[in-house]
C-alpha cells in the first residue's frame, strides 16, 4: 500500500489529523493497534478548549457537538467550605465544551467512514522504517500476514507506549518527567452532575473533582494513594470520602447510585524532546502527558494537531517545508506552558505526604491569592480555556 500520510495510532488525535488533511485533499491511512471497539469505550476527559472546539468545527465534525455539548463558562474552586468561581466568559471573552472524548472519537470515525478513508484496525507489531530518508515506510501484522505501508511522512499519535518515540534515536531523544505521589480514583455514575460547573476541590482529606459527561451522567474523582486499587473502594465508601471533600452545601446535593466505571489513573509530567526525527512526527501522548488536573491531554495533542496539519498543508499544497522544519520547535513552545498550567494546577489542588507546615500556609495563601486577585484569575482562565495556537 501507498498513501502521502501514514497516521499511526486511531485515537482522537490521529482521527482528527486525518479528518483535517482528508479535507485539504491529502491522502491518509490510519493504523490502529486496537479493535474499534475497544477504542470508543475508553473513558477520558471531556473538557474541550476553544482551540479544539474550532478544530472540531474546522474538520467538518461539530454539529453534534454544538448540539449535544455543554458550554462551561467558568469553574468553581474549593477550599474546605469556602466556594469561589473563576469566570472564563468576563475574564477572556471566551468558555470551555463539555463534551466526552468518546464522542469527539465517534465523530471522527463517523466522519471518516463517511470519507471512505482507510482505518486498519488490528495493526500488531507496527514498526516505521527509514526515517531519516526520503521513502519511509511502516510495516505492521495484520489478518496473519505482514503488511507494508509506504509512504512521505509518519505522524506518531500512538499514545506514550507506542513504537513511534522509540524511533527516535537514544543520542537524539531527550525525556523530562516528574511522577506525583499520589492518583486519581475515577467514577462513572448515572447521576446528575452535583453542579453546573466543574468543582475542583481542595481539602485537609485531599483533592477532589466534580464533573460530567452530560445532564444524566457525571463523573467523579479523589486523590488516593498510588497503592489502592479500585476494588478496595465500595462505591458507598467512595461516595462518603467524596462528600467530606466537598463544600457542604454541595454535598447535601450530591445524587449518589451504582459506578458504572470505577479506575484509578496515576499522575505524571512528561515531555519528549524533539518531537520530530526524519520524516517522523509525534503528536499527543506519544510526546507529552501532563497530570488530568485541568484537562490538558487531548487539548495539547489537538494544539500538536493543529500545527502539523497546517505544516503538510503547506508543503503539499505550496511546497514550503518550513512550517515542518520548524513543528517540534513550535509545538514544543506551547507543551511546556501547558505543562506548567497542569504542574502549578496540580501544586494548588492536591494535599502532598511530605508536606510541611510552611508549604500548607503557602498553598492556603496562594489560593486566598487566586480568590481575591482578578489578574491572577485572568491568568488562569487564560490556560484554561487554552492558549493560542
Amino acid at each position: 500500500m501507498r498513501t502521502q500520510v501514514a497516521i499511526v495510532g486511531g485515537g482522537p488525535s490521529g482521527l482528527l489529523l486525518g479528518q483535517l488533511l482528508h479535507r485539504a485533499g491529502i491522502d491518509t491511512v490510519v493504523l490502529e493497534r486496537r479493535s474499534r471497539d475497544y477504542v470508543l469505550s475508553r473513558v477520558r476527559a471531556g473538557v474541550l478548549e476553544t482551540g479544539l472546539v474550532d478544530l472540531m468545527h474546522e474538520a467538518g465534525v461539530g454539529e453534534r457537538m454544538d448540539r449535544e455539548g455543554f458550554i462551561h463558562d467558568g469553574t468553581l474552586i474549593a477550599n474546605g467550605d469556602e466556594q469561589f468561581r473563576i469566570d472564563f466568559h468576563r475574564l477572556t471573552g471566551r468558555h470551555v465544551m463539555v463534551y466526552g472524548q468518546t464522542e469527539v472519537t465517534r465523530d471522527l470515525y463517523e466522519a471518516r467512514d463517511a470519507a471512505g478513508a482507510l482505518t486498519l484496525h488490528d495493526c500488531r507489531g507496527v514498526k516505521p522504517h527509514d526515517l531519516d530518508t526520503a521513502a519511509p515506510f511502516v510495516t505492521f501484522l495484520r489478518d496473519g500476514a505482514v503488511h507494508r505501508l509506504d509512504c512521505d511522512f509518519v505522524a506518531g499519535c500512538d499514545g506514550y507506549h507506542g513504537p513511534c518515540r522509540q524511533e527516535i534515536p537514544t543520542e537524539v531523544r531527550r525525556e523530562y518527567e516528574k511522577t506525583y505521589p499520589f492518583g486519581w480514583l475515577g467514577v462513572l455514575s448515572e447521576t446528575p452532575p452535583v453542579s453546573d460547573e466543574l468543582i475542583y476541590a481542595n481539602s485537609a482529606r485531599g483533592f477532589a473533582l466534580c464533573s460530567m459527561r452530560n445532564a444524566t451522567l457525571s463523573r467523579y474523582y479523589i486523590q488516593c494513594d498510588l497503592s489502592d486499587s479500585p476494588d478496595d473502594w465500595t462505591d458507598d465508601m467512595f461516595w462518603e470520602e467524596l462528600k467530606r471533600r466537598i463544600p457542604a452545601e454541595a454535598a447535601e446535593r450530591l445524587e449518589t447510585g451504582p459506578s458504572i466505571e470505577k479506575s484509578i489513573a496515576p499522575l505524571r509530567s512528561f515531555v519528549c524532546e524533539p518531537m520530530r526525527w526524519g520524516r517522523l512526527f509525534l503528536c499527543g501522548d506519544a510526546a507529552h502527558i501532563v497530570p488530568p488536573t485541568g484537562a490538558k491531554g487531548l487539548n495539547t495533542a489537538a494544539s500538536d494537531v493543529h500545527y502539523l496539519s497546517n505544516a503538510l498543508k503547506r508543503f503539499y499544497h505550496d511546497r514550503d517545508d518550513e512550517g515542518l522544519e520548524r513543528y517540534s520547535e513550535t509545538a514544543l513552545a506551547r507543551i511546556w506552558k501547558t505543562e506548567r498550567f497542569s504542574w502549578w494546577f496540580s501544586s494548588l489542588m492536591h494535599r502532598y505526604p511530605d508536606q510541611s507546615a510552611f508549604d500548607l500556609r503557602i498553598q492556603q495563601a496562594e489560593l486566598a491569592f487566586l480568590r481575591d486577585n482578578e489578574a491572577a484569575q485572568k491568568a488562569m482562565a487564560e490556560s484554561y480555556v487554552g492558549l493560542p495556537y
